[in-house]
């Protein structure tokens, strides 16, 4: 019997990633999806397109692969700081470990010459695929016409008559493959990574240049709440309401100070990981708090602090929320 073959592909959870499945599955061949999991996307959607496309998924949380790789992308970021090329390479490197374990052929993505300015241009497809180590391996079904024959369509394994020559920002094509597959709900493109959005990567970036060793629980707690600047080179977080200050004291260790207010209602607050706990850093924390509290800012107020399981009190006079915006990472 000759060999079937097996791809493995990479599912962002978009229509593209859908088709390049459906489109393989017009020939006798083995699929399994990957899809990854990092603070700025999640998993769930590739595995939406897995159970879409009647294929099995698996979710690879890369999170600290990826924060290495974003400190000093090879290729630079987008608009933001989107690594949109180190990314995708990463990406194929990790699938390319299951393909190996998997005993595959081949990868594939559902990625279409010249839809995006950056990542998707002829050179850039290229440019991917070789630092990812993969090169000549990685099959893009919707384009593959267009594109230099990889090693299963020479060898045969996938026949490259059936694949598509889809090229350009026009979706039409898409739409009318979805139709024909019978693909009726489908995620609109674009949107999906946090990196793309300019107030996130703006305190993303204050986040590195702080802890140029941050952690996914740190980069993770910037999706919550309001975010400042204090003395000290200090990062300081306040809830802007009850969701907030649960995810970030579900995310809080031990070596951040936590801040309440015991005598009125207020949100919590978290020095992440201060280097030192300086009176100057925790006194202006406390003025902060006490800012987005109840507590009247024109009298003494007592704060609590907790720093490796040890409560302290102090107490500080407030400031204004107009004061406390000249600190304020927007």
């Amino acid at each position: 019997m000759p060999k079937r073959a097996k791809g493995i592909g990479l599912l962002s959870g978009g229509l593209d990633s859908i088709l390049a499945v459906k489109v393989l599955q017009e020939q006798d061949l083995e699929i399994l999806g990957i899809t990854f999991t990092t603070p700025f996307f999640q998993a769930e959607p590739g595995i939406r397109a897995g159970r879409t496309a009647g294929i099995p998924v698996r979710a690879l949380d890369i999170t600290e692969e990826f924060l290495r790789m974003l400190r000093k992308p090879r290729y630079g970021f987008g608009s933001q700081m989107n690594p949109c090329i180190d990314c995708h390479a990463l990406m194929l490197q990790r699938g390319g470990r299951i393909m190996e374990e998997e005993e595959g052929d081949f990868l594939f993505t559902g990625e279409v010459l010249g839809q995006r300015p950056m990542s998707q241009r002829r050179d850039s497809l290229k440019s991917v695929e070789n630092l990812s180590g993969y090169g000549g391996l990685v099959l893009r079904p919707l384009s593959a016409k267009l594109l230099d024959p990889t090693r299963v369509e020479l060898e045969g394994l996938v026949d490259r008559e059936r694949l598509l020559d889809i090229h350009g920002r026009s979706r039409k094509r898409q739409v009318e493959l979805a139709a024909h597959y019978g693909i009726g709900q489908y995620p609109q493109p674009g949107g999906g990574c946090m990196l793309t959005k300019e107030g996130f990567a703006r305190k993303l970036r204050e986040l590195l240049k702080l802890y140029p060793d941050a952690s996914g629980r740190e980069v993770e707690m910037l999706k919550y709440g309001r975010h400042f600047y204090l003395p000290g080179d200090i990062l300081f977080m306040v809830g802007r309401n009850l969701r907030d200050n649960d995810k970030l004291e579900a995310l809080s260790s031990s070596e951040d100070v936590l801040l309440r207010i015991p005598d009125y209602p207020s949100p919590l607050g978290i020095m992440v990981r201060p280097p030192s706990l300086q009176k100057e850093s925790l006194e202006v924390a406390a003025r902060v708090l006490i800012a987005y509290s109840d507590a009247p800012v024109s009298h003494s107020i007592g704060v609590e602090w907790t720093h490796r399981e040890r409560k302290n009190m102090m107490t500080t006079g407030g400031m204004t929320r107009a004061e406390s915006q000249k600190l304020m990472i927007t």
